[in-house]
C-alpha cells in the first residue's frame, strides 16, 4: 500500500495526498502544478516537516523546495496515531521528491 493510496491519508473522506501547496518565500510564485495545471501534485523537493504544536495532534505541515521557490502543505488526518507516525516517516525523507515519498510502502501500517 503506497503512500499516496493508503485508506488512512485523509480528513473527513477527502484524500490528503498530496497537500494543496501555498507560496511562502524567495522567488516568485511558480504555482507548482502537474500537466492537468492542479495546485494539488507531487512536485518539489521535501525540505521539512513541523508536527502540529497545538492541540488536537491532527496535522503536521510540510515545507518544499520548487523551482527556486518554498512552499507549505498541510496534511490534515482523522486518525491522530497514524498522523503523528506519518510525520516521523516524513521527517526521514527529507530532501526527498514528493513523488518518490508518495511512493513509499506503508503496508505495515494496515
Amino acid at each position: 500500500m503506497l503512500l499516496r493510496d493508503h485508506p488512512l491519508m485523509s480528513r473527513n473522506g477527502v484524500r490528503n495526498w498530496p497537500p494543496t501547496w501555498t507560496w511562502m518565500r524567495r522567488e516568485k510564485d511558480k504555482h507548482p502544478k502537474s500537466e492537468v495545471g492542479i495546485l494539488k501534485s507531487e512536485v518539489g523537493i521535501l525540505k521539512e516537516v513541523v508536527p502540529s504544536q497545538g492541540k488536537p495532534e491532527d496535522r503536521c505541515f510540510l515545507i518544499i523546495a520548487y523551482q527556486g521557490s518554498e512552499y507549505l502543505g498541510c496534511l490534515l488526518f482523522d486518525n491522530r496515531s497514524f498522523c503523528k507516525h506519518i510525520t516521523g516517516v516524513l521527517q526521514f525523507c527529507c530532501d526527498r521528491h514528493i513523488t518518490e515519498i508518495g511512493n513509499l510502502d506503508l503496508t505495515y501500517t494496515l
